[in-house]
């Protein structure tokens, strides 16, 4: 990946996440970054990178696009770029959450190699979790390429059907909200049960850290590290019975499917376009 030209078309979040991850594993002046608007090109001119007003100067030069815009905004710079597209073929990889292949192929004129990807928030700290998949046009080195550049920020897993990208983005695309939400309520719990706002707030995030890092080291055991903290008839016991007695595991299971059907409903929305 090092003498890629890799150009990343948005300064939003991810944009400038992968950039910043990016800038010390692509050799000097084959990274550039595009947006419309002044104060993100000067941030990324900040960063010592090369910067552009115009899609299609980006395009030219590129080996490897990343589309991060928001999904209502792809068909239209698709459409825009799709010239310069069919003349460099560079590889695409989209990060915009619900939109199919197949549609930015189509919008981009056909026959491209393109890549969708789904990471979630927490690349912004080099500490996110990204879900790929490949249409048949991505030959084995781009899909390496691809991998590279996500795990600038990320660890990065593929999938070998875009129908289960909507559901990655549902467990892990939106996976950090719930986690806020969850520390959101043990702090307002706890606050309830009285202690000080501050020391609630920090013991919260400290236990969610600390947990997910025991997670992180055991893949898949959730559930046995659950129970070995969950000693019969202690404190953890009662809280563990009435989040499911209440019905937490349905709940969650619903808000799940929830967003995943979002993901399926705004893809086939923003195709129809």
């Amino acid at each position: 990946m090092h003498n890629l030209s890799i150009g990343i078309i948005g300064a939003g979040n991810m944009g400038l996440a992968l950039a910043s991850g990016l800038r010390a594993k692509v050799a000097p002046g084959r990274l550039a970054v595009s947006d419309p608007h002044s104060d993100k090109r000067q941030t990324i001119q900040e960063m010592g990178l090369t910067v552009h007003a115009d899609n299609d100067a980006l395009v030219a030069d590129a080996d490897l696009l990343v589309l991060a815009v928001k999904p209502q905004g792809l068909r239209a710079l698709c459409l825009a770029i799709a010239p310069a597209v069919q003349r460099r073929q560079p590889l695409i990889i989209s990060v915009a959450a619900g939109v199919r292949t197949a549609d930015i192929d189509r919008w981009l004129g056909g026959g491209v190699a393109a890549v969708r990807a789904m990471p979630n928030t927490p690349a912004l700290i080099n500490a996110g979790v990204s879900v790929l998949w490949a249409n048949d046009r991505v030959t084995k080195a781009q899909r390496d390429a691809a991998t590279a550049v996500l795990a600038a920020v990320s660890e990065v897993f593929w999938v070998a059907d875009e129908e289960l990208m909507d559901a990655a983005t549902a467990v892990s695309g939106s996976g950090p909200a719930y986690l806020f939400l969850l520390i959101e309520a043990l702090t307002a719990a706890g606050v309830r049960a009285g202690l000080p706002h501050e020391l609630c707030a920090a013991l919260a995030a400290g236990t969610a850290a600390g947990a997910a890092r025991m997670v992180q080291g055991a893949p898949g055991d959730a559930a046995l590290l659950r129970a070995r903290v969950t000693s019969p008839g202690g404190t953890t016991e009662q809280a563990i019975k009435r989040l499911l007695d209440d019905g937490f595991m349905e709940m969650f299971a619903r808000a799940i499917q929830a967003a995943c059907d979002r993901s399926r409903a705004l893809g086939e929305q923003l195709g129809a376009a």
